[in-house]
């Protein structure tokens, strides 16, 4: 049995009237940017986040860069980022000028720690930028709560998260912004790249849609040094298309997590996420630790299956960071964590079957390895 670790056509399948509608109404509108159906799921998205504005750009790290340079954040400023995650992140400060420092992520949750944030923040520190890693929120409470005592401004990295929620609100609703990711292997996702920043400030959405747009919202009037990152009409109508789905999708990654969890728990070496009580996760992975992985992920491909690491360099180690200062061991519990995920395969449209064929494939490998 072929189990992939992401197949896009069958969702393509489930939705081909809404997505072929979605592209003739584009294409007769003869609008492909800054349009109707931009503004249309802007309001739409805002609306099913529960936030005041959502504003259309062309990445998630773009995203985030232009919420730091509409702060005003860049060279000498500081701001708090995961060690372990998605390189994104980090680079959307480095765009912006800043520097990036990053925080050890709470072992159990591979979240930023917020018991490890007080002591990385100094005069210079101006944002904390956490991640939803997996589909998991971050400990946002905790971090909101040190962020207000020192004056810094949250920018939640939601690019994973699309409707998971913290206790009763959700991702991007969370911190003062958000930038999100509508990377096409997202739980929401375009056909193509896109991203957007969700906040409730009217002024910061209002000079987003500035420098989205070359600094710019009448033609040839720049105020201010502004970027080319727009979120195409095309990808706005297929997000709109797809955006109903999101909550029947979302539940259907629910259910095949819990499948991995009856099945997976006690096998081996395996640690299984773990998920606080506060927390509803939307599972856009599901990933297990092994000291085993390599070995696990090369049996996996002898049966059909593809899996994923996320992520097997720190971004701390790598070489577009080497001239940084860091070296191997500043930050071990990001290596550790490169050295043992694995994401197994989990989506909308993967089958019960496919996921009893995975998991009995991983209980296998333990089986005869007697490991």
């Amino acid at each position: 049995m072929n189990v992939p670790i992401l197949d896009l056509k069958p969702a393509y399948d489930e939705l081909r009237p809404e997505l072929d509608a979605a592209y003739h109404r584009v294409m007769e509108s003869g609008w492909v940017l800054l349009g109707r159906e931009l503004e249309a799921f802007e309001a739409e998205y805002a609306a099913s986040v529960g936030v005041a504005h959502c504003v259309g750009v062309a990445n998630g790290l773009e995203a985030m860069q232009l919420v730091l340079m509409a702060l005003g954040v860049g060279p000498g400023d500081e701001v708090i980022v995961p060690s372990h995650g998605y390189i994104a992140t980090w680079l959307a400060v480095t765009h912006a000028g800043a520097k990036p420092v990053p925080c050890e992520p709470d072992p159990s949750t591979y979240n930023l720690d917020p018991a490890r944030l007080t002591a990385l923040i100094t005069p210079r520190t101006k944002v904390v930028l956490p991640i939803h890693l997996y589909g998991q929120t971050a400990d946002m409470p905790a971090i909101n709560a040190i962020a207000e005592r020192h004056g810094l401004f949250v920018l939640e990295d939601a690019a994973q998260s699309h409707g998971a929620r913290c206790g009763d609100r959700a991702a991007g609703a969370l911190g003062h912004a958000a930038g999100v990711s509508f990377y096409p292997s997202k739980n929401l996702g375009a056909l193509a790249d896109a991203g957007a920043v969700t906040t409730n400030d009217a002024q910061l959405a209002e000079k987003l849609r500035h420098l989205r747009n070359y600094g710019s919202k009448v033609r040839y009037r720049h105020e201010y040094p502004g970027l080319n990152s727009r979120l195409s009409e095309l990808q706005a109508a297929f997000l709109r298309a797809k955006l109903p789905h999101l909550a029947a999708w979302n539940a259907r990654r629910v259910a095949l997590a819990g499948r991995y969890f009856a099945q997976l728990r006690g096998v081996g070496d395996i640690v299984l996420p773990f998920v606080p009580s506060w927390a509803e996760p939307v599972w856009h992975l599901f990933v297990i630790r092994t000291a085993h992985r390599d070995a696990l992920q090369a049996h996996l491909a002898t049966r059909g299956i593809g899996t994923q690491i996320h992520y097997p360099i720190p971004p701390h180690l790598s070489n577009a960071y080497r001239g940084a200062g860091w070296h191997r061991g500043d930050f071990p519990l990001a290596e550790k964590f490169a050295a043992e995920v694995l994401s197994l395969p989990i989506g909308p449209h993967i089958t019960p079957e496919q996921l009893d064929h995975v998991c009995a494939s991983v209980q296998g490998f333990f089986t005869r390895s007697n490991r």
